[in-house]
């Protein structure tokens, strides 16, 4: 017989049988699905900002008195501790100044020792009339004169002892330094030449903008004493680098700002941040986050059950027949694969995470499966 004979009847003998998937009845079997609890874990929210890295002191080094630079006795990027002498400026006019005023010094005392004999002597001379009331008063003023000018001579000579010692440029801060901007043999002015920078390397502050809303919830926050702290009354602060993919650097608040900048709508947020191993350089940017609410027992559900209907959100949960039920839901910020749930839902609250093929329609009777426990999620979450 030729196929197209028998196509006829293999098509009837199959639209006779009956479809695989059907039960006796004619209906389609409920479908297996996964069941998990809603979850309730005490947790705070954290909002992510961009920060960037400066340090806590800024030095640019410029010398105190003028002349050629001799000699640098650093190396650039070294690590300097304070009091180190970084640059040498020619000493050698410095001791001339510094011999002069030293002589004058000398020559004034002197003055001063023969002025404050005769001086003594008025006393006598007077009682014994042997001068004028006259000559008592020049006597003294004499004497006072060279009190005077031993006075200014010390003084010169403190003045120079002052630029002998900023022949010596020293580091005023701990730091790292940078490399030397002017170097030896090069003439320097005072208080403009520029020498090299120092940095403080520990610890740093680190600079964000937080935005208005963000700002006014942490101030309610505070108001009502329930801002989140680390346990010594500090707000926690948690950093990323470009590099990293956890937020393993951890500091605090350390001050805000005095106004909101009203052309960004933003105020400066500065944070602490201790910096023993050097990681964090000055002028990185960074991912920083706060923490914007207090810790509060948050609802959790599997991301893989959220559904979305038109602008909704809801998910399928199971009433005592065993028919899937449509449950709408708002959420909030994801946190280790798993999503906030702000309202719709109960702790204990049994939903479907996943079908055989995809999750059920609502209305639909369903074999529950119970999933197995999962560890509990971190109590932190961000936005």
């Amino acid at each position: 017989m030729k196929p197209q004979t028998l196509l006829p009847f293999v098509l009837l003998l199959a639209s006779c049988g009956k479809p695989p998937q059907e039960s006796a009845g004619g209906q389609m079997p409920p479908a297996p699905v996964t069941l998990a609890p809603v979850e309730q874990t005490a947790l705070v929210e954290w909002e992510e900002f961009t920060g960037r890295v400066e340090p806590v002191e800024t030095v640019e080094l410029r010398p105190r008195v003028s002349g050629y630079i001799t000699e640098v006795h650093f190396q650039s990027g070294a690590l300097v501790k304070e009091g180190d002498i970084l640059f040498t400026i020619d000493q050698r006019p410095f001791i001339t100044k510094l011999r002069v005023a030293t002589a004058e010094v000398q020559r004034a005392e002197a003055s001063a020792l023969a002025a404050k004999r005769e001086y003594d002597r008025v006393s006598s001379l007077l009682a014994a009339k042997a001068i004028a009331p006259e000559q008592a008063e020049m006597r003294e003023s004499m004497f006072r004169q060279g009190e005077a000018a031993l006075e200014s001579a010390k003084a010169t000579q403190h003045s120079a002892e002052i630029e002998m010692e900023h022949t010596e440029v020293k580091a005023p801060i701990s730091g790292r330094i940078s490399r030397a901007i002017t170097t030896q043999g090069n003439y320097v002015t005072a208080g403009t030449t520029l020498l090299t920078t120092i940095v403080t390397v520990d610890p740093v502050y680190v600079y964000t903008d937080i935005d208005e809303n963000s700002l006014l919830r942490l101030q309610a926050l505070q108001r009502d004493k329930k801002l989140y702290t680390n346990g010594k009354g500090r707000v926690p602060v948690e950093l990323q680098l470009s590099n990293e993919t956890e937020f393993k650097h951890k500091g605090h608040i350390e001050s805000f700002d005095n106004r909101l900048d009203s052309s960004t709508g933003s105020m400066i947020l500065r944070a602490e941040f201790s910096n023993t191993d050097g990681s964090l350089t000055p002028g990185l940017f960074a991912r920083v986050r706060l923490p914007m609410t207090a810790e509060y027992p948050a609802l959790l559900i599997d991301e893989k059950s959220i559904l979305t209907d038109q602008a909704n959100k809801f998910v399928l949960g199971v009433d005592e027949n065993n028919i899937s039920v449509y449950k709408p839901v708002v959420i909030g910020p994801s946190i280790n694969g798993k999503r906030i749930i702000r309202s719709g839902l109960s702790a204990g609250d049994k939903i479907i995470i996943n079908g055989q093929a995809r999750l059920p329609q609502p209305g639909m009777p369903v074999t529950p499966i119970e999933a197995p426990t999962a560890p509990p999620a971190k109590a932190t979450a961000s936005n």
